[in-house]
């Protein structure tokens, strides 16, 4: 070539596309993301089939999200009162009482033993409702159940043996408890409140 300018040499300069680098991060960046997804698949996996989430749950309980009351132990079951046998004993001056009593209570289920008049220890010297006398086994038993039928009265234990309570009628004695309330009394005594309940605290 003629002129001024000549081109010298056997090597041209070759013209590059540039580099898109932009592209190549998103890449990156979206492959690490799959990679995480999947990782974070495979743990729920293992939890699953290893309970592991059993052991969450338990971790939010203690944490405090969620908690329940502790169950109280189970208390034995009280006697029915086919299941006690009371004997009726009159410590008043009123003839015929122990035998109006006893028969009541015989309609509401309960076992009569003897009927009569207090020993000397009892008699004219009740000056409640009544006395219901039982040996210290009966304390938490059958004592409790026969108070349904005469709530005013007054509870004793003694060393007899054998498992029979006296219920001695007291000169401030009208009449037993009406049936409806000493049913309801026995029920709430066979199937006492719940003490503990289900609560929730905020997690947040």
């Amino acid at each position: 070539m003629g002129g001024k300018y000549r081109i010298t040499g056997d090597k041209y300069p070759r013209m590059r596309r540039p580099r898109r680098r932009g592209r190549l991060v998103l890449g990156v960046v979206a492959s690490v993301a799959a990679l995480s997804l999947v990782g974070w698949g495979t743990l729920q996996l293992i939890d699953v089939f290893t309970g592991g989430g059993d052991r969450a749950s338990a971790a939010g309980t203690k944490s405090g999200c969620t908690t329940k009351a502790g169950a109280s132990p189970s208390a034995a079951p009280l006697p029915k009162p086919g299941q006690i046998t009371v004997n009726v004993l009159n410590a008043t001056a009123r003839g015929g009482l122990a035998k109006e009593t006893a028969d009541e209570l015989k309609k509401r289920g309960f076992k009569i033993g003897d009927v009569g008049n207090a020993t000397a220890t009892y008699d004219k010297k009740v000056k409640g409702t009544g006395i219901l006398l039982g040996p210290s086994s009966a304390l938490k038993t059958s004592l409790p159940v026969l108070a349904t039928q005469l709530a005013s009265a007054e509870t004793r234990t003694d060393t007899r043996k054998g498992t029979e309570v006296d219920l001695i009628i007291g000169t401030g004695f009208k009449a037993l408890s009406t049936k409806a309330a000493a049913d309801k009394a026995l029920a709430a005594l066979s199937a006492p409140e719940p003490t503990g309940a289900v609560s929730k605290k905020n997690c947040g």
